[in-house]
């Protein structure tokens, strides 16, 4: 089968919008109080914004299986407070339980965490409890800068985050390592926001005893590694150099995913990470939807690439598109496996 690990409902129904519209609006009250969610949808209206969305265009492509998260870019974690956080993050994560109720078969829960800047982990453990036990999700996505593009937390390595990560080890999740917007005029999103936050998160683990504190940690670098994989020679000179464990020990704990747009970018992520590392993603619809003029197919239809790859095995290319979703998220592999699959 072929399980995507990236996915995005970003063609939720607009009340969802509307009910975050609202809660905004209210934070410019002086005294006004925090708004809970309040969100009504119906299943018609979920089934409505995925079937001739992400549905077709899986079915289309042949993908089984899509490891679901609320938009990333709409996590917004500067907005407003640790409240206005927790109620935007139940909002969206409630919804995505619902697509995963409607579609079991299509779709396996990853929850946003209700961050805010430098207001700790104690809400985020609360959600993430509440997400992997009472709502059967299978992992969780982490932002490393709750700011939205001036890094003002601590790096991901500090003891700031370990609750977080003590409560990932318990209920055996991984985390997506996946910043939201930028609200910083220099970093565009999606063309440098995001590569950024993979590329500073993959330097803050080579510089850190992260994994000797959590050794089952497991850390999904999304985007195919932002620069990680093109600079491969850097991060191993630097870590040589200042005295860290080589990049293999690294990977005991740290995966990428195989969202990168065109072949040749593909080609390279699978020649220099070994295929144990690599897992099968294409974020539709995410950052990139068009159609590329030069092949006629859409940016995003990251199969094509995963097939097209020369010198990969037919045993590897089955960790890329299944077996390394299953260990990665132990979770979904229990999922799968009560279905029979």
């Amino acid at each position: 089968m072929i399980i995507d690990c990236h996915g995005h409902y970003t063609t939720a129904p607009k009340a969802l919008n509307d009910y975050r519209a609202r809660q905004v609006a209210l934070l410019a009250e002086p005294g006004a109080p925090a708004l809970s969610p309040d969100v009504r949808i119906s299943d018609d209206e979920i089934r409505a914004s995925l079937e001739p969305n992400q549905l077709a265009t899986q079915r289309l492509r042949g993908v089984d299986m899509t490891i679901f998260s609320p938009t990333a870019g709409a996590m917004a974690h500067h907005v407003g407070n640790a409240v206005t956080s927790r109620h935007w993050t139940q909002a969206c994560n409630d919804l995505i339980h619902r697509v995963t109720r409607l579609y079991p078969r299509e779709f396996a829960g990853v929850c946003q965490l209700p961050q805010s800047p430098r207001s700790g982990m104690a809400e985020c453990v609360a959600e993430l409890e509440r997400c992997v036990n009472g709502l059967g999700f299978v992992g969780c996505n982490v932002n490393p800068d709750p700011s939205d593009g001036y890094w003002t937390d601590p790096p991901m390595t500090d003891r700031y985050w370990y609750p977080l990560y003590e409560k990932m080890v318990e209920l055996d999740v991984p985390g997506m390592v996946h910043v939201s917007c930028s609200c910083n005029p220099n970093f565009h999103h999606t063309g440098a926001h995001y590569l950024n936050g993979d590329t500073a998160a993959f330097m803050q683990f080579v510089l850190s005893d992260l994994f000797k504190d959590f050794p089952t940690l497991r850390l999904v670098i999304p985007h195919g590694g932002g620069a990680v994989p093109y600079h491969w020679g850097r991060y191993r000179g630097l870590a040589q150099q200042l005295n860290r464990p080589p990049m293999e020990e690294l990977l005991r704990n740290v995966f990428f995913d195989t969202c990168v747009y065109h072949q040749p970018g593909i080609d390279l992520l699978l020649k220099v990470i070994p295929a144990d590392n690599v897992l099968f993603a294409s974020e539709i619809f995410g950052a990139v939807k068009g159609v590329d003029p030069e092949t006629g197919f859409h940016f995003d239809d990251t199969r094509r690439y995963v097939d097209a790859v020369q010198g990969v095995s037919d045993a590897e290319r089955h960790k890329l598109f299944e077996q390394n979703a299953r260990r990665v998220y132990p979770r979904l592999d229990a999922l799968l496996r009560g279905q029979g699959r």
